[in-house]
């Protein structure tokens, strides 16, 4: 079984624990995720199936897009409202104020991990090490906000909601932290569902509950109705077309010449990626191709082996 299966996650789940109940629906050990969520945060997950774990490393679009709620006045050791409060400051901050300061976090910003998360440091993961009560000096890292947009604010209660598209790697509980403190205050995350990831909408998800519950009602063919191709991961990649004996070739690892297939027709840049096609195979996998060379060089394939084989 191949494809993707976006799941709208709900909190209390970690992501394994989400790739643990697709495995036990559809009887297949061959699942990943794409796009880490912690286990308060609901939404977007895609479930990687199949060859399409391959595609891991490859995704095409990284973006993220999430809604956040947000309480000033207070600070906690995991940046959000699980965690244990470690510090709490008067706020009276107004609408405009939390306004005027968004500007400051809208491009390029340098944004440091939190110490509750995956992040590596000499082999270790920083949760590990808070856990055992132990902060160390993190590097700051650059992070990419395209969006961010305040939906809301009370300010007799000093909360609010953000709306925030931003590059992977980006912690939004970092980023309100940051904020409150440029308030002049502090700020902890109380909510987040992440509404996009990896080009994939919350309007594209079923939530993990209706998914168990067609599978136990109707069997695993039931849900596989909400499993999509593969290939749908590398939609921004333009599309391509070989013949029966390039595919063959391909399928083996090998270079297609240029100026043999649908490229000599159409402008392309060095090093771009293609998704390449066979008419009766359809999808095969990707190709970049290499100026100096005249070659599309292959990349990685998708296609079941023996598909190619038998033709």
């Amino acid at each position: 079984m191949n494809g993707v299966l976006v799941i709208d996650k709900p909190a209390d789940f970690t992501s394994f624990d989400v790739v643990a109940v697709v495995r036990g629906v559809f009887g297949t050990k061959k699942v990943g995720h794409a796009g880490t969520l912690d286990p308060m945060a609901t939404g977007v997950l895609p479930i990687l199936l199949g060859n399409a774990t391959k595609a891991q490393s490859l995704m095409p679009d990284t973006k993220k897009e999430y809604e956040a709620d947000f309480l000033l006045g207070r600070s906690t050791d995991t940046l959000d409202i699980t965690g244990s409060v470690t510090e709490e400051r008067t706020s009276r901050a107004m609408r405009g104020d939390v306004l005027a300061v968004l500007d400051d976090f809208r491009g390029d910003i340098l944004q440091t991990p939190p110490m509750y998360s995956a992040v590596s440091v000499d082999g270790k993961r920083l949760y590990e090490l808070a856990r055992r009560g132990i902060e160390i000096e993190r590097e700051k890292r650059q992070v990419s906000i395209s969006r961010l947009e305040l939906l809301d604010f009370d300010e007799e209660r000093q909360c609010g909601r953000l709306a925030v598209a931003c590059s992977k790697g980006t912690y939004i509980r970092s980023l309100i932290d940051d904020i409150g403190r440029l308030l002049g205050t502090l700020a902890v995350m109380t909510s987040l569902r992440r509404t996009s990831a990896c080009g994939y909408s919350i309007e594209d998800s079923v939530p993990l509950e209706r998914l168990r519950s067609l599978a136990e009602n109707g069997g695993p063919s039931e849900a596989l109705a909400f499993v999509r191709p593969t290939e749908t991961i590398f939609e921004p990649y333009r599309k391509i077309y070989i013949s029966p004996a390039q595919a063959r070739r391909f399928c083996n690892g090998g270079s297609l010449d240029v100026s043999r297939t649908a490229l000599a027709k159409i402008e392309h840049d060095d090093g771009e990626i293609f998704r390449i096609g066979e008419r009766e195979l359809g999808f095969i996998g990707l190709g970049r191709v290499n100026a100096e060379s005249g070659e599309l060089k292959f990349l990685k394939l998708f296609a079941e082996q023996g598909d190619t084989a038998e033709r």
